[in-house]
């Protein structure tokens, strides 16, 4: 399967919505074949390096990415487009190609989600449930401090309310993450209360893009064989964020943009 690629400083998790300035010309490009075609990109966390003019050998990418779908698209009358783009899945890269196109081309191969021991991921799920409603308290702004809330979009074929009277677990963002908060649905966005999804491999994808950890430890997440190592990943992290949070600590890992500079898009 070929597909375009768009290398960022981040890393996307399917069920994860991200919003996108394209002003890029290439990038611009990419935009276009994607809308014309219907086709998914990539996107992939780079490693090392930069994508402004990469060259072979001068640009390092992780091996899995996460392929990902224009939900929104709104074009300027220059040309720049603004994409609330969805993540759906993942891939290994198996060859990049610098020279075919303005933008990468790779040939991927799509990644099925191997769940594991099915019973001990549904263990796994409800513990790291637990520890992420702990999570989000401690992530609240507290009377006299600074900060701001989280902007997380994410991507649920259903969406609960509160008042919808089924008994699913549902997180309320104006008490957990904030007010801005939106959950996206294929055709609409809406501010409500974001339903913890029971399924395990939605869920670890769902956390594993939510909680605020440094990027090689995301990849780690969205790399993992199955769903119960992610989970058992993740449980090992909330673990950690609650301990540094309870105390108001948080671990300083300054982003690779802020060390190799500003990335263009």
């Amino acid at each position: 399967m070929e597909i375009p690629l768009f290398p960022l400083h981040t890393v996307l998790c399917p069920g994860i919505v991200v919003p996108l300035h394209i002003f890029e010309e290439r990038y611009r490009a990419l935009t276009r074949h994607c809308l014309e075609t219907g086709t998914p990109f990539g996107i992939v966390l780079i490693r090392h390096g930069h994508e402004v003019g990469a060259v072979k050998g001068t640009l390092a990418l992780e091996k899995v990415g996460a392929l990902v779908e224009i939900r929104e698209a709104d074009r300027f009358p220059d040309g720049r487009y603004q994409l609330l783009a969805a993540a759906t899945g993942r891939f290994a890269i198996e060859s990049v190609d610098f020279s075919r196109a303005p933008y990468l081309v790779a040939d991927v191969t799509p990644l099925e989600d191997e769940v594991g021991d099915e019973v001990r991921a549904e263990r796994l799920a409800a513990s790291a449930i637990r520890r992420f409603v702990r999570y989000l308290e401690l992530m609240r702004i507290r009377e006299g401090e600074s900060g701001e809330a989280l902007d997380i979009r994410v991507e649920l074929d259903t969406i609960a309310t509160d008042a919808s009277g089924n008994d699913e677990p549902v997180v309320d963002p104006e008490a957990s993450l904030g007010a801005d908060e939106e959950a996206t649905s294929s055709t609409e966005t809406v501010t409500t209360s974001l339903a913890i999804p029971d399924d395990p491999t939605v869920l670890s994808y769902l956390l594993s893009g939510i909680i605020q950890v440094e990027l090689p430890r995301r990849q780690r997440l969205l790399a993992a064989a199955t769903t119960v190592d992610r989970l058992e990943e993740l449980i090992g992290l909330l673990d950690r964020e609650v301990l540094l949070l309870s105390r108001r600590l948080r671990v300083f890992a300054p982003e690779a943009r802020t060390i190799d500079g500003l990335r263009r898009s």
